[in-house]
């Protein structure tokens, strides 16, 4: 009989079975099992021992023990309260203790206190909206580094003209630097997720781009519902052309400027398009310095996308 070969469990793991607490999938409860994986995670975030370090989805603290190692303080936000009973437990009468600030609760919908560098794992359903969380947070941090889907590291990264380039990466790069560190295999985690996973850098610009974030969104709304037209199909729908004439109207409205007899929406932002080269430009090769151009020519019109 050939011998069958055992699996091998962290003492954490074990402890954690033996108390009968079971990984909810539905919460994106993915433990980061290999060792040398957050060991990785923890090196490319550069951390000096005067961080304050935020950890979103800390699990049963695998990652948030070597934190505690090495840096000042620890903010351990985590949705499940018998992962955080856990965690709380792990540290409980040890020099690292007074060094673990808890929360309890959905990081979403958390006031997030100061913070110098974020190192996670996160909860994959959460990854677009906690990015942008993170980059609109102020004071600035000086990096994240995060664990996400594979496919969604991608589309942060991805360039004009990649297939995966898209209103996620455009946003992302306007308002930080971000890298694709490295690449996590699912057995890295227990329960292995049914995805590939990938580490990212995120560093915010500061000081952020001059531009209103509503406004430029609103533009990219826009311009990535079908990113392969051409703009000058794009802003021929009459939806479009009617948002934008009833925001040209109140704009005029305030400014005490007279509407034209014969006003044509159409006209005009068809003239706009022509005069600066965009009409026949689609949205996949365009960069951030040409949409930056594009939102210029039309606020300086009076056109504005909120």
């Amino acid at each position: 009989m050939p011998k069958e070969r055992s699996v091998k469990k962290s003492r954490q793991h074990v402890e954690v079975q033996k108390q009968g607490i079971q990984f909810n999938r539905g919460l994106g409860q993915h433990i980061l099992k290999n060792p040398l994986v957050v060991k990785s995670l923890i090196e490319k975030a550069a951390l000096r021992p005067t961080d304050v370090v935020l950890e979103v989805g800390p699990g049963t603290g695998n990652m948030t023990v070597k934190l505690l190692e090495g840096v000042k303080k620890v903010i351990a936000c985590e949705v499940d309260p018998r992962l955080a009973a856990e965690l709380q437990k792990r540290v409980q009468g040890t020099a690292m203790q007074p060094k673990l600030h808890l929360i309890v609760g959905d990081v979403l919908k958390s006031d997030l206190p100061f913070f110098d560098v974020c190192v996670a794992n996160l909860p994959y359903q959460i990854s677009s909206p906690f990015v942008f969380k993170l980059l609109l947070h102020r004071p600035f941090f000086r990096c994240a580094v995060l664990m996400f889907q594979r496919e969604f590291a991608q589309r942060l990264v991805a360039q004009p003209g990649d297939k995966l380039y898209c209103r996620l990466s455009v946003n992302t790069q306007l308002l930080a630097r971000v890298d694709h560190l490295m690449k996590v295999g699912k057995n890295n985690f227990r329960p292995p997720p049914k995805v590939e996973s990938s580490v990212v850098r995120i560093e915010p610009r500061n000081p952020p781009p001059p531009v209103n974030f509503q406004e430029w969104d609103g533009l990219l709304r826009i311009l990535f519902v079908r990113k392969n037209k051409t703009l000058g199909a794009s802003f021929r729908q009459s939806n479009i052309l009617e948002m934008l004439e009833k925001n040209y109207r109140i704009h005029c409205s305030i400014k005490n400027i007279p509407l034209p007899e014969k006003f044509d929406m159409k006209t005009m932002v068809l003239e706009i398009l022509a005069q600066n080269d965009f009409a026949e430009k689609r949205a996949r090769s365009m960069d951030i310095d040409d949409f930056l151009s594009l939102l210029h020519s039309f606020n300086s019109s009076g056109i504005h996308f909120t």
